[in-house]
């Protein structure tokens, strides 16, 4: 069941890196994995809840960037007890791994930090905020994913390590955004 689930694993990521290209994606996909892209966000949503929640949108803060650093630890801890080589650095797949980044990383592949950081933080930007953003909350969905995607399009992770991080942040994601709505929960400040 596993050499399956590889093999299909390998042939859904020569689909998505080789044969679904387009010239267009080709030079879109390396700046969507890039954090500094993705700063203007951080900012809006720091600048938001802060604005129109006071003292529990620096909580609200606190807590996504705790989702961030969970997610990131726990995913770096499952690369080290893997240890899967990213098919960039497979010498058996190097010569037919389309990789468009200027650097492969050493570390293992399973499970894809990119992922995880961002699933949980979609998670729990989508738990917390989906009051204020209502139906385009579910775009913190749509956010993870395209960064999942860019990661196995541009050649540094098969699809089972973006799913699988994409599992570990959704829960770390659900974990912290319930905690969240329980404990402190978004609610305009009331001003006289």
């Amino acid at each position: 069941m596993l050499e399956w689930l590889l093999r299909q694993d390998l042939r859904l990521f020569f689909h998505i890196n080789n044969q679904w290209q387009q010239p267009w994606l080709d030079a879109v996909m390396p700046w969507i994995r890039e954090p500094y892209l993705w700063a203007p966000l951080y900012l809006f949503l720091g600048l938001f809840v802060t604005i129109n929640y006071g003292w529990r949108g620096f909580f609200w803060i606190v807590l996504f960037i705790v989702s961030f650093g969970i997610a990131d630890q726990s995913s770096s801890f499952l690369k080290d007890t893997f240890n899967r080589v990213r098919p960039c650095r497979d010498p058996l797949l190097q010569q037919f791994v389309r990789v468009l980044v200027n650097y492969c990383p050493m570390s293992g592949s399973f499970t894809s930090n990119h992922a995880a950081n961002h699933f949980a933080l979609g998670t729990f930007c989508f738990l917390t905020l989906k009051t204020a953003f209502q139906q385009y909350a579910w775009l913190f969905y749509v956010w993870a994913f395209a960064i999942a995607y860019a990661q196995v399009y541009v050649g540094v992770h098969y699809p089972l390590d973006v799913a699988g991080g994409a599992v570990l942040g959704t829960l770390i994601g659900l974990l912290s955004g319930s905690f969240f709505q329980r404990r402190i929960r978004l609610e305009a400040e009331l001003t006289t």
